[in-house]
């Protein structure tokens, strides 16, 4: 399969960021409207992004992966830098920018389309060990799967079974598993349900990074080394919200 230009796979990325950036935040705001219930809330809200994500790595993984998450790119990287049949690392800095463009762009969309100004800092303040680990876990867990289904050949299940990773980990872990540097900054960005303090931002995105170098030190350990992979489907590295 002929790799698309450059330049598609960014407008992919930024595009399937953004929306998916949009959902995440926009069905937080309607679920807090239409219940008082916080089980019902963060029920609405899980349901709603995991189905967004799902539908937009089938459309967008032929196209550029369906990353949406700079970690999940380098991953790609780091398991095609060998090959040379992958990302270059000036790909990977144009894949990270796309991203977190297309979240800050899909985090004012969400915004705007519920009355609120398209850029409002959250006051929603996370923080502690506990977050931490969490994330270091919901993270970990995401890029063992994406470069384990990559590894084995069955890349084409991801859009199943990153999905439902997310929406496990979203009940399973005490930070509601953000597993996304883009997604957690577009999150700073609204001060809603799913936001997060900017003053929260960066050790969330050190935990989460903590979690994929974990993953890729137990990545030989559990599938193998890296020319024993399969090469079906290597490129579709896919992410999370």
């Amino acid at each position: 399969m002929t790799t698309p230009p450059l330049a598609n796979r960014l407008a992919a990325e930024c595009v399937g960021t953004a929306a998916l950036t949009a959902v995440l935040i926009g069905s937080g705001i309607q679920a807090t409207g239409l219940s008082p219930d916080g089980g019902v809330q963060f029920l609405g809200n899980v349901g709603a992004s995991v189905l967004a994500l799902g539908v937009l790595i089938v459309l967008l993984g032929p196209v550029s992966g369906a990353h949406f998450n700079p970690l999940v790119s380098a991953a790609a990287w780091w398991a095609e830098r060998r090959t040379g049949t992958g990302l270059t690392p000036r790909d990977l800095g144009a894949y990270a920018l796309a991203q977190l463009a297309g979240a800050v762009g899909g985090a004012a969309l969400a915004n705007l389309m519920f009355g609120h100004p398209a850029v409002e800092l959250s006051l929603h303040h996370r923080s502690g060990p506990r977050l931490w680990l969490a994330e270091s876990v919901a993270t970990g867990v995401l890029l063992l799967l994406v470069l384990g289904l990559a590894r084995t050949g069955r890349a084409r299940y991801a859009p199943v079974a990153v999905s439902a990773w997310i929406a496990a980990a979203c009940w399973g872990t005490s930070s509601g598993s953000f597993a996304n540097p883009a997604l957690t900054l577009g999150r700073a960005l609204s001060d809603s349900y799913t936001g997060i303090a900017p003053g929260s931002v960066p050790a969330f995105v050190l935990a989460q990074t903590l979690g994929a170098g974990a993953a890729l030190a137990l990545l030989p350990l559990l599938f193998g080394p890296d020319h024993a992979k399969a090469p079906a489907d290597a490129r579709e590295l896919t992410p999370n919200p």
